[in-house]
């Protein structure tokens, strides 16, 4: 049962549970996403019955408690809601003005994501980039950005790294054939997964490939084929993926990399400095 996402969990029991625990689950199973939301008090007024039968049932379904059951539910809604029905729950929810919220909720993402990251990964991670042969960077969707992003500045560092551009599924296998092992293929993933990221890695893998992995949480799917994973808290109530925390940590790699090595990033910035200045990149009048 362990093993099981929380809504298999709920399914299972469903027959076995007592009158007042049918009807949690029966509620659960049609109203995750909403009920993801709730308090246990509002959860027992809603299905109408009591809370500690909301707490006894969640235990009973392998919980430590209600808190954890909603953890799993959030998870469940945001791995399997579509961009409109996230939207759709907005409505019916209450909260603070927009900008507070948002500020608010990357900044408790960045904090989950520092006090959950294991330094022995982190610097296995580094050390394995620096000592790859070729370094390849795969992202899709709104995790592209993230990869961009790192790709702009190991690109300036090393001069073994790819980014995948997986924009037609089959072009991404096109820039892998050549993948082995020695290489590193870097593989960056938030809910609702990428397929084709997925599909990469798995195949870097078969190659003999060192696969690294930055998503969410253990239950996904990249983190099942990674070597090494690090862990970025994403969580949004709202229909727009947040990347800050996913950011910060990709920064601190960047930083690490950049202090191990001091003299390479060194002598790397100061031929572009001098290049940007003598092309003008930046506008020094302001």
């Amino acid at each position: 049962m362990q093993n099981k996402n929380v809504l298999e969990r709920i399914s299972i029991r469903l027959e076995k549970c007592s009158k007042g625990q049918k009807k949690i689950g029966a509620y659960l199973l049609e109203n995750y996403a909403t009920a993801a939301y709730m308090t246990a008090a509002r959860l027992s007024e809603t299905v109408g019955v009591s809370e500690s039968t909301i707490v006894r049932y969640a235990t009973e379904l392998g919980f430590e408690g209600y808190p954890e059951l909603q953890s799993a539910l959030r998870y469940a809604a945001r791995s399997k809601l579509t961009s409109v029905q996230r939207m759709e729950l907005l409505k019916n929810r209450n909260c603070e003005d927009t900008l507070s919220a948002s500020f608010n909720s990357d900044i408790e993402s960045i904090r989950k994501t520092q006090s959950r990251t294991d330094k022995a990964s982190f610097e296995s991670f580094v050390t394995a980039i620096m000592n790859a042969n070729n370094i390849y960077l795969v992202g899709a969707r709104s995790a592209a950005s993230l990869a961009i992003f790192m790709n702009f500045y190991l690109s300036i560092l090393f001069d073994n790294v790819h980014i995948v551009h997986t924009v037609i599924g089959s072009e991404a296998f096109d820039q892998m054939f050549r993948v082995k092992q020695g290489d590193v293929v870097l593989g960056i993933t938030f809910p609702r997964y990428s397929k084709l990221t997925v599909d990469v890695l798995e195949f870097s893998k078969r190659a003999g490939a060192t696969v690294l992995g930055i998503t969410d949480s253990a239950r996904s799917p990249i983190a099942k084929t990674a070597d090494i994973t690090l862990y970025a808290d994403n969580e949004s109530d709202n229909f727009v993926d947040s990347l800050t925390a996913p950011l910060a940590l990709i920064n601190a790699l960047i930083h690490e990399i950049g202090r191990r090595d001091p003299e390479r990033a060194q002598s790397r910035f100061s031929v572009l400095e001098r290049i940007w200045a003598e092309n003008e990149v930046y506008d020094n009048d302001v």
